[in-house]
């Protein structure tokens, strides 16, 4: 097993830092409380080649792979959370219509979204369908030409930016999950409208909207796949998902405790450095063990994507555990500057609110808990493929 990274993924990996350090990181925080968006940022990812990580070169993507993507979202969360949170969903979704699409709506799509020129977002969550997302009631019933779509969703990143929205939607109301499909709707849609940003308590870089679909039209063309595969089309998706933001939070912790130990080099008490003190020594040895230990969880995960094979249950470790650790990371950050962690004017209070989020989407940390206990169960005496 080779841990080393490839001269290729390190010089993606030098410019994914240089990014986050020089453009990144000195805006998170006004970003972060002014509710800004930046468009010009999204620009840029694009022109490094950020936005279509996943899809072949000929539709304006680079197909650098699950691994060096996770490289790629665990750089930018150090310089910006939200960004790489928002990013990460919009390589999820460019992937998503180029697996399941097909060579027009590659055309029509994946080569503007691959290309940064477009932002996609992904639109599953509604009031009454969560953690049961095969519960949802946003209909899209058959009519000539296409569908006629009502109904609502939540919780959409990037939502009332986004040019491209793939919407899971009911089709067959007889069915639960086999009653779902996927669909395509753009921006500027007859019908479709946006509630406001919702006020979170991070993120805030990365507005988060409600969708409202009014006899919102949609061409038949635009679906994804053929009817009552969206489900599936959506559980695959976030597979991929939640590695992404195992990475992101892993970027996270490691930028807080990075800031955490820089502190304790210069914050003096009783006469000499707080990191003389083995209480805190020990504190960073936890933490470092945990954030590498979630840091080679994600990067497994994802070499097993790249490798074609099964990851459903290590994409949900590496997720669980890397978003409960960023948890656990970023609030002893803000116990180690003691007042002035609780205080805005350092950026720790800022980390432990974005790392909450972590726990939550891509599926909460108990439905992630579900995930792998069913993969689980699978094998008879727990024995499951040999991978190693």
């Amino acid at each position: 097993m080779n841990f080393k990274l490839t001269d290729e993924q390190r010089l993606i990996r030098k410019a994914a830092r240089d990014f986050a350090a020089k453009e990144l990181a000195p805006n998170a925080r006004e970003w972060e409380e002014t509710h800004t968006f930046s468009r010009k940022v999204f620009d840029r990812m694009g022109e490094l080649d950020f936005t279509g990580l996943y899809v072949p070169e000929e539709y304006g993507g680079t197909a650098v792979g699950r691994l060096t993507a996770a490289v790629v979202f665990e750089e930018l969360a150090k310089g910006c959370f939200a960004t790489a949170v928002y990013v990460s969903v919009h390589n999820m979704v460019t992937n998503l219509i180029y697996q399941h699409g097909n060579p027009e709506q590659w055309e029509r799509w994946v080569t503007p979204l691959a290309s940064g020129k477009k932002l996609a977002a992904y639109s599953l969550t509604e009031a009454d369908a969560g953690s049961d997302a095969a519960a949802l009631s946003c209909r899209a019933v058959r009519t000539d030409g296409g569908y006629v779509v009502n109904g609502t969703k939540l919780y959409v990143t990037s939502g009332g930016v986004a040019d491209v929205y793939a919407v899971m939607v009911r089709t067959d109301e007889n069915q639960k999950a086999k009653g779902i499909s996927t669909i395509v709707v753009e921006k500027g849609t007859p019908g479709l409208s946006y509630g406001p940003s919702e006020p979170k308590m991070g993120l805030n870089a990365s507005p988060t909207t409600e969708l409202i679909f009014n006899d919102c039209f949609v061409p038949a063309e635009n679906l994804i796949g053929q009817e009552g595969q969206g489900f599936n089309i959506a559980l695959g998706a976030l597979n991929g998902g939640r590695i992404n933001i195992g990475a992101c939070s892993v970027g996270l912790a490691q930028q807080a405790f990075d800031y955490a130990l820089t502190y304790a080099h210069k914050r003096q008490q009783f006469g000499r450095p707080i990191v003389s003190f083995q209480g805190l020594q020990f504190l960073f040895a936890d933490l470092a063990t945990r954030i590498e230990a979630a840091r080679l969880m994600v990067y497994r995960a994802a070499s097993l994507m790249d490798e074609g094979q099964p990851c459903v249950a290590e994409a949900a470790m590496g997720k669980l555990f890397a978003t409960d650790m960023a948890m656990k990371v970023t609030t002893e950050a803000v116990q180690v500057l003691g007042g002035y962690g609780y205080m805005r004017s350092y950026p720790v209070e800022m980390y432990m609110r974005f790392a909450k989020i972590g726990q939550i989407f891509e599926g909460t940390n108990q439905i992630q808990r579900v995930v792998i206990s069913r993969e689980l169960i699978k094998y008879k005496g727990g024995k499951r493929p040999d991978l190693y």
